[in-house]
Formats: C-alpha cells, structure tokens, sequence
C-alpha cells in the first residue's frame, strides 16, 4: 500500500505540479520519474503504486508545458531550450539530496533522452554522482520509422524555431501507436492534458537533443554508476536499435538492457506492464537490499 500526496515545486519563474507515492511500511530507495511527451506523472500511477508496495518511494513532476503545470493555453509545450529542461530536472533531483535511501532516476520517451543528457553534462557531474543508478524506458534517442521525419521537415523546423520559438505546433503520436492496451488508448486520446502541442523553440530543442545522443555526441562517464534500459522491439514512437545501440555503447559496468518482446512505447501501460514493474523494481532493490531480493527470490 502507499499514499500519495500533490504539491507544487518553483523553480525559476514556474510552479511545477508534482505528487509523491510513499510505501505505508519501511522505505527501501527512492526515485524520481521524468515523463515524456504529451504525458504527465499520473499516467504512471499503477507502476508507481506497485513500486509503492516493495518499499520504493517516487517523486514525480509535471515537466514545464505539460500537464497540470499548464496554468494557460500559451504555457502548452513551452518548455524553453535544452539549458532550460536540464536545470528543471537537475533541480528537482538535487531538492531531494542528500537521501539516506539510495536514489535513482527515471525517464520515459523524451524524458529519457533529458535525463540521459543531464546524466551526460560535466556541469551537473557532482549531482549526477550521488544518483545510484539511472533507469531508461524507451528513451527517445532515435525515431521508430513510423515517425522519421524528412530532412527538410527538421530544418525548416529549426529554421522557424529560431524565428518564432513560442509559436505553438501540434505534433501527435496515435495513442494506438503508444500501448496495446485498447482502454489505456482511449483514455490518452480524451485526456485533455495530453495535449500534443509544443512550441517551435521545445520541439527544435528536442530534436537537437535526440541527434546529439544518436551520433555518439553524450558519453556516460564514470559518474554514473548504474544503468538499466528496457525498450520494447514494436515501439512505433522510439528506436528500440538506436536506443540499444547507445546503451551498449556506454562504459558502465554496472548496466542492463532489456528487449520486451512484442512491447510498445509506453511499457508502463503496455501488455507487458506487469513484466516490467518486477523487473524496474528488483533492478532497484538489488542496489538499495540486495539481502532483501534475495530473500524473496
């Protein structure tokens, strides 16, 4: 069992919405979720709830233009640059240290393509350090073919970026594209706080991140000491070979990646949900108590 509790979190000119899960017993780890795009943290609530049940806490936030973090329709996507979502991020992780629990970081889609930015910049290298490991689900380093877009489409973006970057653009991925599971679909296509849309500025930014990761330009260096990636093989949003490509490519000695057969984007809230909760959290417990996970196995 966990409770769970909303509060708000300012950083610079913003308030962001976050919500906590806290296991009702004894806390094991902690971890902080980063959300993807046109998502918000209470997509994630029955992975969190079951992470809640084997003593791991969660912090979870609505990033900058997205989900209850919009307070206006010109706050949608309106994230600002690639410096900008970083320091976000890098803020929200170091107002939870120091921990006495080990503490881990999250990132799903486009937040594991941030999260795994941050974990690559030297500036943020002694905040990266006291991270005990860092979790990779289906991060966005790579479109799945369904979504490449053409080279002309990228640069005219970036070009207009630079001349309009608040100008709002809709971008959507069919929910159908996202999980298998017919309900979970429904449910993202009618939630109003999936909104599709991001500025020029957001959307070049996220694009310039992703090429920066898929050509090799983000080393994880030593300051990272554990990495766990799990990425489904039909994800039609995200390169599963980019994705695993990059992880392989990484010098952690201390790193595991996993293939769900058949899996979609969102894991979370695929078919292979119940799959990929044990594995997220045993992953984590076998850094916080190992004794524990081997008294249960």
């Amino acid at each position: 069992m966990s409770t769970e509790s909303e509060g708000t979190f300012q950083v610079g000119d913003v308030s962001l919405y976050t919500k906590t899960w806290t296991p009702t017993g004894p806390i094991h780890a902690k971890l902080i979720l980063v959300h993807g795009f046109s998502d918000h943290v209470n997509w994630y609530s029955d992975l969190l709830r079951d992470l809640a049940k084997e003593g791991i806490q969660t912090f979870g936030f609505d990033q900058r233009g997205w989900g209850r973090s919009v307070k206006q329709p010109s706050d949608k996507g309106l994230t600002g640059p690639t410096s900008q979502v970083i320091a976000d991020i890098a803020a929200f992780i170091q107002d939870k240290l120091p921990s006495t629990e080990p503490l881990f970081v999250m990132g799903h889609s486009m937040g594991g393509g941030e999260v795994l930015t941050l974990a690559g910049d030297a500036q943020y290298e002694g905040l990266v350090s006291q991270v005990r490991g860092w979790l990779l689900e289906a991060p966005f380093i790579g479109f799945a073919p369904e979504e490449n877009p053409s080279f002309l489409k990228v640069a005219a973006g970036r070009l207009a970026g630079r001349l309009l970057p608040r100008f709002q653009l809709r971008h959507v991925i069919a929910a159908d594209n996202i999980t298998r599971d017919k309900e979970v679909a429904l449910g993202m296509t009618n939630d109003p706080l999936c909104h599709d849309t991001g500025t020029l500025e957001g959307l070049a930014s996220l694009l310039d991140r992703t090429a920066a990761l898929a050509a090799g330009n983000v080393t994880l260096g030593k300051q990272v000491l554990a990495l766990w990636l799990g990425h489904g093989d039909n994800d039609k949003a995200c390169s599963h070979d980019v994705a695993v490509k990059f992880a392989e490519q990484q010098a952690i000695e201390d790193k595991t990646i996993k293939t769900y057969k058949d899996g979609y984007h969102a894991l979370h809230v695929d078919l292979v949900k119940a799959e990929f909760t044990k594995d997220v959290a045993k992953w984590i417990l076998e850094r916080s108590r190992p004794a524990l996970v081997e008294a249960k196995l």
